[in-house]
C-alpha cells in the first residue's frame, strides 16, 4: 500500500480583506522568512470578497511561489468566515492564522512553536500578557472600547485570558480542524467562540509577543463592535446553556 502522505511542517492563514496595498511585501516577508527558518511550508490567503485587487495580488503573488495558495469566497462573509476556510483547507501539522497586516512580526511565531512544542494545544499571541512589548499603541478610543470588550469576553466563561483578539494564534493540527469545524460565528469575535469551545477540552498558552498598531483597521467603531458585543453575548448565553444541560 502507497504511504499516507506526511503533512506539511505549517501552513499559515492570513485572511484578507481590501489589503490590495500591503498583501504583497506581507506575503513576501513571511515566506522570505519562513524559507529561511522551515523545511517546508505553505502559505493560504483567503481573499474575503475583496472590492479591490486583493485577490488579483495575492495570484500574482502565488504564480511565482507554489507554496502559496489562494482560496476566494467570492463575496465578503466576514473575518471568521475566512479563517475558518483557510483553516479547514489547510494541511499543515500546525496551523498559524495572522493578520495581514504583520502587527505582530512573523518572527514571533517561533514563541508559538516554543509553547505547543511545550505541550500547549494552541497558542495565542497577547498585548496584554507580562513581557509583551508593545511598539506603538491604539488610539485610547479603542483601547477602551478593548478594554470594554476584553471584560465581557471573560463573563462568557475566557476568565484567565487576558487578550483573545490579537490576530496571531498557532494550533496543532487537530485542534484547528476540530475547532473551526465547529465553529459559527462568522465575523469578528469568532476568536472568542474558538476559544469558548477549546475551554477544558485543550491546552491553551498566552504568550506575550511584540505588537504595533497599524492604521487602517478593519474593525469599525461602531457597527462592527456592535456585532462584536451582540456575538459575545450570543456565545456566552450558549456557552451557560451548555453548562446547565450538562449539569443536569
Amino acid at each position: 500500500m502507497p504511504a499516507t502522505p506526511t503533512a506539511l511542517p505549517l501552513s499559515v492563514v492570513i485572511p484578507a480583506f481590501n489589503e490590495e496595498a500591503r498583501l504583497e511585501p506581507t506575503l513576501r516577508e513571511i515566506i522570505a522568512y519562513l524559507g529561511a527558518e522551515k523545511s517546508d511550508f505553505e502559505v493560504i490567503v483567503v481573499d474575503d470578497g475583496s472590492r479591490d485587487g486583493t485577490a488579483a495580488v495575492a495570484r500574482r503573488v502565488a504564480d511565482g511561489q507554489p507554496r502559496v495558495r489562494v482560496v476566494e469566497l467570492g463575496e465578503n462573509a466576514g473575518k471568521g468566515a475566512a479563517v475558518r476556510a483557510g483553516m479547514l483547507a489547510a494541511s499543515g501539522a500546525s496551523i498559524l492564522f495572522s493578520d495581514a497586516d504583520l502587527a505582530t512580526p512573523i518572527r514571533e511565531l517561533a514563541k508559538l512553536e516554543a509553547a505547543l512544542a511545550a505541550g500547549a494545544d494552541i497558542a495565542i499571541a497577547s498585548r496584554a500578557a507580562e513581557g509583551a512589548d508593545i511598539r506603538v499603541r491604539q488610539h485610547p478610543l479603542r483601547e477602551l472600547m478593548g478594554r470594554s470588550f476584553n471584560l465581557m469576553v471573560r463573563l462568557s466563561g475566557l476568565e484567565g485570558l487576558r487578550d483573545t483578539q490579537c490576530g496571531f494564534k498557532l494550533f496543532t493540527r487537530r485542534a484547528a480542524k476540530d475547532l473551526f469545524g465547529q465553529s459559527t460565528v462568522d465575523g469578528f469575535a469568532f476568536d472568542v467562540e474558538i476559544l469558548v469551545l477549546a475551554r477544558g477540552r485543550y491546552k491553551i498558552a498566552e504568550v506575550p509577543v511584540v505588537w504595533r498598531h497599524i492604521e487602517e483597521s478593519k474593525v469599525s467603531p461602531g457597527s462592527d463592535a456592535a456585532r462584536m458585543f451582540y456575538d459575545v453575548l450570543r456565545i456566552r448565553l450558549q456557552h451557560a446553556r451548555k453548562r446547565l444541560f450538562s449539569e443536569r
